[in-house]
């Protein structure tokens, strides 16, 4: 394999979040008076870190989230992956594939440290997840589309960004990887393949992200 590092987005990529997610931000956003429908979220939020969230709410209608917005909204999603999410169909064996190949490999998403392992947890794919390949745009001042995470990933893993390979499906993960200097695959499972345009190789299932990796 070309690359030296292979850097996860988690949301949509690792665990099926992305459905579950959205449709209770579309909801919760709703409810507090700023009407998005589960189109509108995926749209403008998917793969962005929360202040996003608040920055284009406070844009939009000059009006501030809550204080304890990113608590109660953090506390419905937990709640909803207890009950319902799955990892990605096929990751498994890309993971397993990559430790077999001995390349090293982690994650770096726009969620927090807790929504991670929480659902790495409740998928069962924390075995493959050790502390030190999770990164979270916690760790960084600015989440996607900055390069910063992905950056700070690498930097990490000891892997000039020019040796990375990045998994992303959402625009903004893909501009965070272009802008890192480092290649990008785009997941087209739930994002329009036009909109990850500028990813180097498109794939819809991980069927082929383990044919891309040889």
């Amino acid at each position: 394999m070309r690359y030296e590092l292979v850097i996860f987005d988690n949301d949509g990529v690792l665990v099926d979040s992305e459905p579950i997610s959205n449709r209770l931000l579309a909801a919760y956003l709703t409810e507090l008076g700023h009407l998005t429908s589960y189109e509108d979220s995926i749209r403008d939020y998917m793969g962005s870190a929360m202040h996003r969230i608040h920055d284009l709410v406070l844009e939009r209608t000059g009006q501030r989230l809550p204080d304890d917005f990113d608590d109660v909204f953090h506390a419905r999603v937990f709640a909803a992956f207890e009950r319902e999410l799955q990892p990605v169909a096929g990751v498994s064996g890309v993971l397993e594939k990559l430790a077999a190949d001995g390349v090293p490999y982690c994650v770096a998403s726009s969620g927090s440290h807790e929504r991670i392992r929480i659902g790495h947890r409740t998928t069962g794919i924390d075995r493959w997840f050790a502390e030190d390949r999770i990164f979270s745009s916690e760790d960084v001042g600015r989440g996607k589309p900055a390069p910063d995470l992905f950056l700070h990933a690498a930097e990490r893993m000891g892997v000039e960004p020019e040796r990375c390979l990045v998994v992303e499906d959402s625009p903004l993960g893909v501009q965070a990887a272009v802008a890192a200097g480092m290649a990008v695959y785009g997941f087209t499972a739930m994002t329009p393949a036009a909109k990850l345009a500028r990813a180097d190789e498109l794939f819809r299932t991980m069927g082929e992200l383990a044919d891309l990796l040889v």
